[in-house]
């Protein structure tokens, strides 16, 4: 699946729900789909989330134009989903710092998916 039109959008309120990102966003263009991440225990949001326009070049201008607005009262940051190097894949993005084998931490984190969920290594369930 692509994840052109995608955006990550983080920073977010715990208050902010599936409708009221969709709100924010929809004077940009049609979204085909808002996703607010939530905690499988809690269902309480994790403060970051997703939308998805179905014109890869409203995404753009959705994100040009919301990058540090701010909604439900939090200033929120907005990147292309799955964007190498980009904030939008939890623990894969951001800084970039380097670690001491002159690599970026971001190289150590690709076992991340991009909701930023930890995917243990293919063995992980053998060992035991």
């Amino acid at each position: 699946m692509s994840d052109e039109g995608k955006l990550f959008v983080g920073g977010l309120s715990f208050d902010t729900n599936e409708e009221s990102l969709e709100e924010a966003f929809s004077k940009y263009g049609t979204i085909a789909k808002v996703d607010v991440i939530r905690d499988r225990e809690t269902h309480r949001s994790r403060g970051f989330g997703f939308v998805t326009f179905e014109n890869p070049e409203d995404a753009k201008d959705a994100m040009a134009a919301m990058n540090g607005k701010s909604v439900d009262g939090r200033m929120i940051r907005v990147d292309e989903a799955g964007k190498p190097g980009g904030r939008g894949g939890g623990f894969r993005g951001g800084g970039g710092y380097s670690d001491r084998s002159g690599g970026s931490y971001r190289d150590n984190y690709d076992s991340y998916d991009s909701y930023g969920m930890h995917r243990p290594p293919p063995f992980y369930n053998q060992i035991n």
